[in-house]
């Protein structure tokens, strides 16, 4: 079993929290920087980050529910083997959750619904314009809650918020390919169009698109920095 490689100490500000070190555990995981079959002591990890034991146990909570870690009495925690056909699997759950709720807010959402949709959109184009990825990265975290929301189905909506968790990491990683923000911001366009004109087969179909076009980019992050 590999030992946790030797990393660069975290840049963090003060007062580092559990997300703090999800996020950076969860983007080298992904990239590949900690390598499927690694061991994770909760030691050499709280040294690094300057914390006690207890959050980064935590951390390592959130990390196996993600599915980026396995959890097993005796063996302690390693990091998993995540491979190309399961994330495509957890992927095409998605897109169907998603283009469910979709579908539903074309035929459900109120007008100040809609309303607010339309605006966050348009606000999110400046982002866009200015590059900023971490921005961009909340508002698109956003704007699918809002579908969630919007389809006032409140089992689908937990369905759909329990398979972003385990997806949240892959899908963070989609924003650092080029252009990326972009478009992913015009696929949400063709999204809203639909919801405002109360189409929900066409709400359904771009949703399901986008959702695997993000698929698409996850995996080619993965690929360039696994090589």
């Amino acid at each position: 079993m590999k030992n946790l490689p030797a990393l660069s100490p975290a840049k963090l500000r003060e007062g580092t929290t559990v997300d703090d070190m999800l996020s950076i555990l969860a983007d080298e995981i992904i990239s590949g920087d900690i390598a499927p079959g690694t061991k994770l002591d909760a030691r050499v990890i709280a040294e690094r980050f300057a914390v006690s034991r207890t959050p980064v146990r935590e951390m390592f909570g959130h990390l196996a529910a993600m599915g980026l870690v396995e959890k097993r009495p005796n063996r302690g925690v390693t990091v998993a083997n995540i491979t190309d056909e399961l994330l495509l699997a957890m992927y095409e759950a998605m897109s169907e959750l998603e283009a469910a709720c979709a579908r539903l807010c074309a035929l459900r959402m109120t007008l100040e619904e809609r309303q607010a949709l339309q605006r966050l959109h348009k606000d999110a184009l400046r982002i866009v314009r200015d590059g900023t990825t971490s921005d961009y990265e909340a508002f698109n975290h956003e704007f699918h809650t809002h579908l969630y929301e919007g389809s006032h189905s409140p089992y689908l909506r937990d369905l759909a918020l329990a398979t972003r968790s385990r997806l949240k990491p892959f899908r963070k990683a989609q924003f650092r390919m080029p252009q990326r923000p972009s478009l992913s911001w015009q696929e949400h366009d063709a999204i809203v169009v639909a919801i405002l004109e109360g189409d929900g087969e066409a709400a359904a179909r771009a949703t399901r698109s986008h959702v695997m076009q993000v698929s698409i980019s996850t995996q080619h992050y993965i690929d360039e920095h696994r090589l």
